[in-house]
């Protein structure tokens, strides 16, 4: 019997140390000031874009917010404003799953801003079956081509505050599955949907830095780990009950998640990594297949059709204006 405790108690404590060290991550050691800088956080109304923003405005840094949700986007504001101890944050309203509603807050955004120094695309959607206001799957369409259009139509902007960085959230899903070009908005199995979004962001990481490093813009896609947030909160309580008990024992703080976006924000070691992919603070290697830039490439230009968008993104915004 005494036996029996003693192994027990052994195996629970390794177990333990284990789920410790899972859940361990580096931080964001860069004590860097970003006085005089202007940052945009998609849905930083909560989790790590809202960490993100708290720790972007105690470095000095003017931060937007955005959500399609007023009232959460100005309970968010308060709070951001309360921990960061900044009131130079401000909440501006966007739906991401609605490229009229991109078109339009770009145009907004650009008349109003004389510059943008940080664009943060970290508003995402779950695994989800569901669809967009113009016909796209949501994952592939919020996480990947709501992103696309809009850094497409502030890159005006973030050329003109060069040097600048685009920090594009996505999920070490990415390297399980391949694009089928054939079919990009393909929306039948929820898992599978949302993994291809996450290789999209990879993808669209590598042909922005492809294309704009001589603008002077950075580029590269975050892993920011397993979080726990609130993204349960749409399905059932039975389901939200398992998956507290699961992700209190191997996911994240939301304060942990934030650090690598934080780190790739404010560090210049980051720079001789364009286009590169980060996780726990440092650069990481991607599967040969992610890697392929004429893939990047391709759905760069299939992603252009799919928006909408004209030849440029100045003729575009000016097309919207007519």
């Amino acid at each position: 019997m005494t036996m029996y405790v003693l192994v027990t108690v052994l195996v629970a404590v390794l177990l333990m140390l284990l789920l410790r060290r899972f859940k361990s991550r580096r931080i964001c050691l860069d004590a860097k000031r970003l006085d005089g800088k202007t940052v945009l956080i998609t849905g930083g109304t909560s989790g790590v874009g809202r960490e993100t923003a708290i720790a972007l405005a105690k470095r000095g840094a003017r931060v937007f917010i955005t959500s399609q949700d007023e009232q959460k986007g100005e309970e968010a504001l308060q709070h951001i404003k309360r921990e960061s101890n900044s009131l130079n944050v401000r909440f501006l309203n966007l739906n991401m799953a609605n490229l009229q509603s991109i078109r339009n807050f770009c145009q907004e955004f650009t008349k109003n801003e004389k510059r943008l120094d940080i664009l943060i695309n970290n508003e995402g959607v779950p695994a989800v079956l569901d669809w967009t206001e113009n016909g796209f799957s949501m994952c592939f369409g919020v996480n990947h081509l709501g992103p696309f259009l809009l850094t497409n139509l502030l890159l005006e902007h973030l050329k003109r505050s060069a040097p600048s960085r685009v920090i594009t959230v996505t999920s070490n899903v990415h390297k399980y599955p391949k694009l089928d070009f054939a079919d990009l908005n393909y929306n039948i199995v929820p898992l599978f949907t949302y993994c291809r979004s996450k290789l999209a962001n990879v993808y669209f990481s590598q042909e922005l830095a492809q294309q704009n490093e001589r603008h002077g813009i950075f580029s590269c896609a975050v892993h920011p780990g397993y979080v726990a947030d609130d993204w349960t909160l749409q399905f059932s309580f039975l389901f939200r009950i398992v998956m507290y008990i699961f992700t209190s024992m191997f996911f994240i703080s939301c304060h942990a998640g934030a650090q690598t976006v934080i780190h790739c924000a404010v560090s210049d070691e980051v720079l001789q990594h364009n286009g590169g992919y980060f996780s726990d603070c440092k650069p990481c290697k991607l599967r040969p297949h992610v890697q392929d830039l004429g893939i990047a490439k391709k759905l760069w230009e299939a992603s252009e059709t799919m928006v909408g968008l004209t030849s440029s993104p100045r003729q575009h915004l000016a097309a919207q204006t007519k």
